[in-house]
């Protein structure tokens, strides 16, 4: 699934393909938008929130998540689509760009005074002008008896971490993802350790991942080989991308 950073260098591109510009064309293939028409519309702004994407016109803000296999490209007018054109959701074009939205798993035309209303249940922005890490740390620490590897995907106490970016904090602050979040040493500096992850992959990018992807491979601190697991409810799951990454020595596993 697509995390923090990548929205919001999406973001970016938009804002550079579409701010301050008309639409001389707006397509959106979800049936209850089909009719919409924003020809003509400037766009005033593009921002994110987490994992969700706001483009806004005057008056509406058109709403996108990527979910698991989302995703925007901007290309020049005319030019070839390098995704299957049957993938697209949702087309912004302009005279000089047009972006497009691939697989999008959530698209919603909504009114730029309840735009919030999208993201009311979310917890602080990792990557927002108003970050606020002590309301992070109080929202991960209402539930003390919850793994720290799940807790840190749960939008609600903080927008931004996905699969790859849980197992690099975790493995960067030493911590075993299993380790209850009463039981971490240190949970505002793990909650700063998260804000510094998305803030280096967001504005440095590419993000060179130091555990997760990497099983079988020696840890780069110990040597030991890193593993991946399943976390508690996720021992469901049958995507291998689910599976958290580790060293099973640097990081200490909870007695219990």
């Amino acid at each position: 699934m697509p995390e923090g950073d990548t929205v919001y260098l999406a973001a970016a591109r938009l804002r550079k393909a579409l701010a301050g510009k008309p639409l001389t064309r707006s397509d959106f293939r979800v049936p209850r938008y089909a009719t919409l028409d924003l020809k003509g519309q400037e766009i005033e702004s593009v921002g994110t929130y987490g994992k969700h994407l706001f483009v806004r016109t005057p008056d509406l803000s058109i709403h996108t998540h990527l979910k698991m296999e989302g995703e925007w490209r901007v290309y020049q007018p005319g030019q070839r689509w390098t995704k299957p054109g049957f993938t697209a959701r949702l087309i912004l074009a302009n005279d000089e760009a047009e972006a497009v939205g691939f697989a999008l798993g959530l698209v919603e035309v909504l009114p730029r005074r309840t735009e919030h209303t999208a993201t009311d249940h979310l917890g602080p922005d990792l990557l927002g002008p108003n970050w606020d890490a002590a309301e992070a740390v109080r929202r991960l620490s209402r539930d003390a008896a919850q793994p720290i590897g799940l807790a840190l995907l749960d939008q609600t106490n903080l927008a931004g971490i996905g699969n790859i970016y849980r197992s690099e904090i975790c493995f960067l602050r030493r911590v075993h993802p299993a380790t209850l979040v009463g039981d971490v040493p240190d949970l505002p500096g793990l909650v700063d350790e998260a804000h510094r992850v998305l803030t280096k992959a967001a504005h440095q990018p590419p993000w060179r991942t130091l555990a997760y992807g990497r099983q079988r491979r020696p840890c780069p601190r110990c040597g030991t080989n890193l593993v991946v697991h399943l976390l508690g409810d996720e021992a469901h799951a049958t995507r291998a991308e689910r599976g958290i990454y580790f060293c099973p020595r640097c990081q200490t596993p909870p007695d219990r």
